[in-house]
């Protein structure tokens, strides 16, 4: 399997391009601000044949080039329809302006060819199986996508912003709600085997079995005390 990630734009978010191998077709997780021209070089450089576009989430930081991407390679954009709104009204989501600087380079809008996740849907697409979990509390629509374990390779979770390495994803932005993000843990990733390995939509890579033993919020949740215990502040990504 393939996996070429990199952060991209202001943000430092994850964008993925997922593959069997090099010189075959892939899925494009996430591209966010200013992430064309990195897809491109991925693309080019793997050899690789874009099918569509799948995302986590609809904050801007997560799709501000699904537009110029799905162009470039006439592709469809998968996303949950409670955050579908985000791509045409990214302030909106945000409940405050981003910035007129930063809107004067962005594309916003849908695609030409938009489907929408549902909680439970197994995607095949580019010979790969994406299982979607709809995992709410960082935005409504939040969702996560799982690849199977294959032979010596471990199970792939892509966690969007629901769990980051050490932390989770802020939830104080509209749509945004700490019990239910603590209730997606609990319901998505605590079942999920230790050795998982999680991708997040930002920061470093890591395991369920790290998180689980190292990150406050998913210890916390692991031991039933629900909300009240000491902890960092959640990754202030978007």
């Amino acid at each position: 399997m393939l996996i070429a990630g990199f952060p991209a734009g202001a943000w430092g978010t994850n964008c993925y391009l997922v593959a069997p191998a090099a010189g075959e077709e892939c899925v494009i997780i996430d591209p966010g601000h200013q992430a064309a021209q990195g897809v491109a070089e991925a693309v080019a450089k793997h050899r690789l044949k874009p099918v569509a576009v799948v995302l986590t989430h609809g904050h801007i930081d997560h799709v501000a080039s699904v537009v110029p991407v799905c162009g470039a390679h006439d592709v469809p954009a998968w996303i949950h329809p409670a955050d579908r709104y985000m791509m045409s009204d990214p302030e909106k989501a945000l409940g405050r302006s981003i910035g007129m600087p930063l809107m004067g380079e962005l594309t916003v809008g849908e695609p030409d060819d938009v489907k929408e996740l549902a909680d439970g849907a197994e995607l095949k697409l580019a010979g790969l199986e994406l299982t979607v979990t709809h995992a709410p509390g960082h935005t409504k629509g939040s969702v996560t996508f799982r690849m199977p374990e294959q032979a010596d390779v471990p199970s792939v979770f892509f966690a969007g912003d629901l769990l980051f390495a050490g932390s989770i994803g802020r939830t104080d932005l509209p749509g945004g709600d700490h019990a239910e993000i603590l209730e997606s843990l609990a319901r998505v990733v605590l079942p999920l085997d230790d050795s998982t390995v999680v991708l997040s939509g930002h920061g470093p890579q890591t395991s369920i079995g790290r998180e689980r033993a190292t990150n406050p919020y998913l210890r916390e949740v692991a031991a039933g005390l629900g909300d009240g215990a000491q902890r960092p502040a959640p990754r202030r990504g978007m």
